[in-house]
This record gives structure tokens, C-alpha cells and sequence, in this order.
């Protein structure tokens, strides 16, 4: 299929964070809608979301208040890439801020979006693995909880009301899933 052709785009809305784009699009069987998304600002920089594995059958994750559901919310490290800094550099110190661990070796599993209809957004995950204690301050409000999960508990996990976030859940059951495969390795799916 071609893509649609862009007839407008304009700014409907703008808050600190995100821009809201109304974009008239014309299908190649002629229909004409109008569709709103959500824009994060053009900072060039990456978004990433990092599993951290103690070994291939544990994992770290974080506790943090999360405004959208208005809880405290189990997740994985993530953030916004620095300038000046790789994917690889930008994930290790998210986790270092984050979980209080670093990571001698460090590789993308995948690139995930979030509600791709309405949002531009893409997350790079990547995992980690040789973690070593290691934290630097970041720009969390208050100290994050740190906790450790066994794979084999994902199914209970994914049924706990503080852990809804859906990306998370994906590169969990990825990472599994490539750990118990015959190779064992994530680089072998990149």
C-alpha cells in the first residue's frame, strides 16, 4: 500500500512536553481525513527502556510514581539519550541513576512504539547484562524502589495493578524467550 499524501500539518495545542499536530491526509483511494497525534518535541535524541539481567534467569526492575495512573508503577530504567552520548551510554547511565547498577555489556533488543495511531513516539530497548553496583544521581524526585523478579514469575507479575506498562511487558517476554532459545543470545536478533 502507499502511504497517504500529507496534505496540512499544523500545531493544534502545545504543552511543555508534547505538541498536538492536526495532519490532513488524502488516501490513495481519495478519501480525506483529518487525524490529531501527539508530538514529542524534535530533541534528536533517543528513548530508552533497559532490562537489566543479573543472570538469565533474574532481572531488576524499578518502582516509581507514574502521574498518568496516579500510583506507584513497576517498570524498567528508561529516559531520554543525552547529546553528546550513544544509545549503549545513554541506557547505561539511565541505569545507573535508576537501579544503582551498570552494565559491562549492553545490547538493543528491540524498538517498540506506543500507540503508533496517535503518538510518534519509539522506545529503544536494550538489555544489560555483567551489572556491577554503580549509581550516579539523576533527576528523579525521590529515590526509586529497586526490586528483582525471577522470569519464572512473569505470568504472576503481568497481573499485578502496578505493573501496566505494556513495553515493559514486551521486552520482558522477549528477553525470556530469547535466554531459554538454543542461542541464548540477544545480538543473534539484531
Amino acid at each position: 500500500m502507499s502511504k497517504p499524501k500529507v496534505l496540512h500539518s499544523r500545531e493544534v495545542a502545545r504543552t511543555r512536553l508534547f505538541r498536538v499536530e492536526e495532519m490532513g491526509l488524502r488516501f490513495s483511494n481519495g478519501v480525506e481525513r483529518t487525524y490529531e497525534r501527539l508530538v514529542g518535541f524534535n530533541t534528536g535524541h533517543a528513548a530508552v527502556m533497559v532490562l537489566p539481567l543479573l543472570d538469565d534467569q533474574r532481572f531488576v526492575m524499578i518502582e516509581e510514581y507514574a502521574a498518568g495512573t496516579e500510583d506507584y508503577q513497576l517498570s524498567l530504567p528508561k529516559g531520554l539519550v543525552e547529546p553528546g552520548e550513544s544509545l549503549l551510554e545513554g541506557a547505561n547511565r539511565e541505569l545507573m541513576e535508576e537501579a544503582g547498577y551498570g552494565a559491562h555489556k549492553l545490547e538493543l533488543l528491540t524498538e517498540l512504539s506506543l500507540s503508533p495511531n496517535y503518538m510518534s513516539h519509539r522506545m529503544q530497548v536494550v538489555v544489560a547484562r555483567d551489572l556491577y553496583e554503580m549509581r550516579l544521581e539523576g533527576d528523579e524526585p525521590e529515590p526509586l524502589g529497586v526490586h528483582v523478579f525471577h522470569f519464572d514469575q512473569l505470568p504472576e507479575l503481568v497481573q499485578r495493578p502496578d505493573f501496566t506498562e505494556a513495553r515493559a511487558m514486551v521486552a520482558l517476554y522477549m528477553a525470556r524467550d530469547l535466554l531459554r532459545s538454543p542461542q541464548g543470545d540477544v545480538q543473534s536478533t539484531i
